[in-house]
């Protein structure tokens, strides 16, 4: 709760507030003062402070649902210097995020561009999982496809020089992103990295043709974090009728898994089939990027969450995935992912598409797929204590 007599600036009323980190579900109201959280109230009690009607801008939206600001753990934003980047207050803030990690944009050789850039100029709070190549995404062919831009020693001190918004080591093993390197050099270095900075490793998948899903696995440590989870080609986690026994096996040594839906990325047949098999992500992410921003309907972190329900998880665990578990990887603290009284005031109001109730034919994936269900839509973003018009309709 907040001090006795201290006025809040800002009082949002939804008709449901939802915070995975502290269990609360229920009609009610959150008070903000600046840039922090110091009540959340569920009705019928009455809020504290609320006779300040004319010292406030109180807020209501009764048909809504009132959220910790969205976490997106694995997406492209990048004012400058990545060839997949996009600006994060545009793209991603107006949408919900208001965290977001970069997958790889900058490396070594980019990243004081990179956080001078986009980082210290956005209203986003944006970290970074630095690329273990130094040139970063700087450039269409693949990163990784030079060995000597995996350099350890220059990724190790450019981490050491922003540890304060480096949170991971980007290491992208696939046929792409390596051309002909070989991708155990590659994961090796990347380790390497990972291991003497302290951090985890965003990892992607080389398809098992060339080097097996086991064996990529095994190397991982606990806290890495596996993107692209649900994707049928080129390589995939689902086979004869389960998920794979090594994949399963990783997760219980501590290894996490990111949707990271991206364009290509994501089959609805695997995501159902996983989850129906006891498989459910560990985050959700968009993997959002340029190239995107002329698909119809636009990909945003809602709208991927809303796959994710549509394919099987529960709406509780579809939200922790895009807030509090995406916070707790980056380390964000009471930063981020709660609304709990003390934390930064990042929040969004979401909205759902109904046609009185009946479901809509919205939700499709890399093939073609289509699944009837409901859309979450971003209607406000809160950040900081500063409210921020949704684009969701632009």
């Amino acid at each position: 709760m907040h001090e006795p007599g201290e006025i809040p600036s800002l009082i949002i009323r939804a008709g449901r507030i939802v915070c995975p980190a502290s269990g609360i579900d229920g009609p009610g109201t959150v008070q903000i003062k600046d840039d922090r959280i110091v009540s959340v109230d569920l009705l019928p009690d009455q809020p504290s402070g609320s006779d300040h009607t004319a010292e406030h801008l109180c807020l209501d939206f009764p048909q809504s649902i009132l959220l910790p600001g969205l976490i997106d753990l694995h997406a492209h934003p990048a004012k400058s210097g990545s060839v997949f980047g996009l600006e994060p207050d545009p793209f991603m803030l107006s949408r919900g995020v208001t965290a977001v990690q970069s997958q790889g944009d900058a490396g070594a050789l980019g990243i004081d561009e990179y956080v001078l850039n986009t980082i210290e100029s956005s209203t986003t709070r944006v970290r970074l999982a630095i690329n273990l190549s130094r040139i970063g995404e700087s450039t269409h062919a693949g990163c990784l496809e030079n060995l000597a831009d995996a350099d350890v020693e220059q990724c190790v001190s450019a981490v050491e020089r922003h540890r304060n918004v480096v949170q991971a080591i980007s290491v992208n093993a696939s046929h792409h992103a390596c051309g002909r390197t070989d991708p155990r050099e590659v994961l090796s270095r990347g380790i390497e990295v990972a291991d003497r900075c302290s951090l985890p490793v965003l990892f992607g998948m080389r398809r098992p043709e060339d080097w097996s899903i086991d064996q990529q696995l095994q190397l991982l440590r606990p806290g890495d974090v596996v993107t692209y989870c649900f994707r049928r080609t080129p390589h995939c986690i689902f086979e004869h009728g389960r998920v794979l026994s090594c994949v399963k096996a990783a997760r219980e040594r501590g290894i996490l898994f990111d949707v990271g839906h991206g364009i290509a990325s994501f089959s609805f047949d695997i995501a159902m089939k996983s989850i129906a098999d006891g498989f459910e992500p560990d985050t959700i992410s968009t993997d959002l990027q340029n190239r995107h921003l002329e698909l119809v309907p636009r990909i945003d972190l809602p709208h991927v969450m809303s796959k994710l329900r549509a394919a099987g998880m529960s709406e509780s665990a579809v939200f922790a995935a895009a807030t509090c578990r995406p916070a707790e990887i980056l380390r964000l603290g009471a930063l981020s992912g709660t609304l709990k009284p003390g934390a930064c005031a990042d929040l969004v109001v979401l909205d759902v598409t109904s046609d009185n109730g009946i479901k809509v034919p919205v939700l499709l994936d890399m093939d073609g797929y289509e699944i009837l269900g409901p859309v979450w839509l971003p209607r406000l973003t809160i950040r900081a204590g500063r409210p921020i018009k949704s684009q969701a309709d632009a």
